[in-house]
């Protein structure tokens, strides 16, 4: 597959919510943030739990495909990582096949037919507090990770459908070891696990209520069971049976914000395939995920807004190559908070945005001196009118990246949105709070906001899977992460490490972050970042120095093989053979 063979096709989404208090992460960023050592493979996986990695190499090693690996890892991750993902949760799939193009899947979670425009408000018509509005059933999405995982199988799968379960059966059933992440991420969303039904205090709390410490062993029989019965039967048995009706159940008789999603808002869900986002940076190929993700748009603009500048010759070392990252980082978000959303339900404007004359234009606006007083959305060729509002969007999220002997290659980020998501436990497993990604009030300035709820919408979303291509059509990188709003700028960052500073994947990711958006300038506390805030201030920033909620996984092509990169910031670790 050829440079110039790779569509240039394009995909995206719409308008901000209501601003999310911040909130710890597996991933509290600052100075422990150190390389590990590299090693290469024939077949890695890269997780941000070390059980989960197990998980998929054991499925590669079984002989099964990427896409087997994926979902193994995927529900591996609903044992060992319930805080941030599973299968209540859903998920955007890239996948490079060895042979054949490029696909991405969308599994993104869906609003059920009762949703409203004023879901999120008060009863005087304001948007209520975040808190308030993610905990019970009011938040929760129609589940799409078991969806997406039957359609990577079967255009993918090469291992029976049952086989991919065994390793998180085994997890669930045998028990492990509460990690310090998850205590401490207990630790933060217990309330919301207390307030929301029983499910949470029964599960994730000791005899004297409170959190499971790090250390305690803890085992899940009822997700074990969960786990069975859908290996047994299939992905009808989530979305039909017996625990269809357990969800709804659960939403309908919430003790906080009851709702009533129905058995027929599961049954008619799909997993859609999308087309996929691609574009060059320098001699590289980029491509991520379409609407209703925001993030292939707006990795690609903040690459491409960059390529003017030298920053090669700049160098990672430099406060002028973080400056303009972070110019380029604001005015891509200002396009994606007025632009982007469900595309299948609002007029998104995505080959206007990366059209490279629109880019250019919008680059032009950035000075190597000084920064730009307002960064304010552009004016894509294609257009609707339409106000931007603010984003909701909760640091929580997990990403994989898995490339097998074969050639095929996966980048796969899975979510249940905040802290154990909407504090609800059915079956064993949390189900999400998407529901408040979307906008909580539907109009802004006597506009409609592309990302307004809708019945049956996906919400907008940061999540930005990619793969990286070289010159010969090749796949370099898989690479993806969690964190909110942040995860377009982390993956733009660890993209621009590799390609213009000669990085390998797990020093890419380990490089320091800033985030830029609006006024908004935070550098990762306890970095090289926080000893450049002069400069950064002397070129009109207000560098604030913060603990991001950061955390990258991906996989790189080596002539020796591919290695595994994996947040130093949190627990994750490559597993490989």
């Amino acid at each position: 597959m050829k440079l110039l063979a790779l569509p240039l096709i394009l995909a995206a989404s719409a308008a901000l919510a209501q601003t999310a208090p911040p909130i710890p992460t597996d991933a509290d960023s600052g100075p422990a943030a150190k390389v590990g050592e590299a090693a290469s493979y024939s077949a890695v996986v890269s997780a941000a739990q070390p059980l989960a990695s197990e998980a998929g190499r054991e499925i590669l090693q079984k002989g099964g495909s990427a896409a087997d690996a994926a979902i193994a890892t995927m529900l591996a991750l609903t044992v060992v990582e319930p805080q941030s993902s599973g299968i209540g949760g859903g998920g955007f799939l890239v996948y490079q096949p060895a042979k054949g193009k490029l696909a991405t899947i969308d599994g993104r979670e869906k609003a059920p037919a009762v949703a409203s425009p004023k879901q999120f408000l008060g009863d005087d018509g304001k948007p209520l507090p975040f808190a308030v509005a993610a905990t019970g059933g009011r938040s929760v999405g129609v589940p799409g990770n078991l969806a997406l995982a039957a359609e990577a199988h079967r255009k993918w799968g090469k291992l029976p459908w049952a086989a991919l379960f065994e390793p998180a059966i085994r997890l669930a059933d045998q028990g492990f070891a509460v990690s310090p992440v998850m205590a401490r991420l207990l630790q933060y969303g217990q309330e919301g696990l207390k307030k929301a039904g029983p499910g949470g205090r029964a599960l994730y709390f000791d005899q004297n209520g409170q959190p499971l410490a790090a250390g305690t062993f803890f085992r899940n029989p009822a997700l074990a069971a969960t786990l069975r019965t859908i290996a047994a039967q299939g992905p009808k048995a989530f979305y039909r049976g017996e625990i269809a009706d357990a969800i709804v159940k659960t939403v309908n008789t919430a003790e906080a914000n009851p709702t009533a999603m129905t058995k027929a808002d599961l049954a008619a869900y799909r997993a859609k395939l999308r087309a996929p986002v691609c574009g060059a940076y320098r001699s590289y190929m980029i491509c991520g995920m379409g609407p209703p993700s925001s993030g292939g748009v707006g990795v690609l603009t903040m690459l491409k807004q960059l390529e003017r500048f030298d920053m090669k010759g700049l160098g990672k070392d430099n406060p002028v190559s973080w400056h303009l990252f972070a110019e380029s980082q604001r005015l891509a978000y200002a396009d994606r908070d007025k632009w982007l959303g469900d595309a299948d339900y609002v007029k998104v404007p995505v080959p206007g945005l990366i059209d490279p004359a629109y880019i250019a234009a919008r680059s032009a606006l950035i000075r190597a001196d000084a920064r730009i007083a307002k960064a304010e959305a552009g004016l894509p060729k294609g257009a609707p009118p339409r106000e931007a509002a603010n984003d909701n969007e909760v640091a929580g999220t997990t990403h994989f990246a898995i490339a097998d002997a074969a050639g095929n290659v996966a980048s796969y980020t899975s979510t249940i949105e905040r802290t154990f998501g909407s504090g609800l436990i059915t079956g064993g497993f949390a189900l999400n709070n998407e529901l408040t990604d979307f906008n909580f009030d539907p109009a802004d300035q006597g506009a409609l906001t592309a990302n307004r709820v809708q019945p049956g919408k996906r919400p907008r979303s940061s999540m930005s899977p990619t793969i990286v291509y070289d010159k010969d059509g090749k796949v370099v990188l898989a690479i993806g992460a969690a964190g909110g709003t942040t995860i377009i700028a982390q993956v733009a960052k660890a993209v621009m490490g590799v390609i213009d500073w000669d990085l390998d994947v797990q020093s890419a990711i380990a490089l320091p972050q800033l985030i830029a958006i609006g006024d908004r300038f935070a550098i990762e506390k306890g970095t090289m970042l926080e000893d450049m805030a002069p400069a950064f201030s002397a070129m009109g920033h207000k560098p604030q120095a913060s603990a991001l909620p950061l955390k990258l996984n991906g996989v790189q092509r080596t002539a020796a093989g591919w290695r595994g990169g994996a947040d130093p910031r949190g627990e994750g670790k490559p597993a490989g053979y």
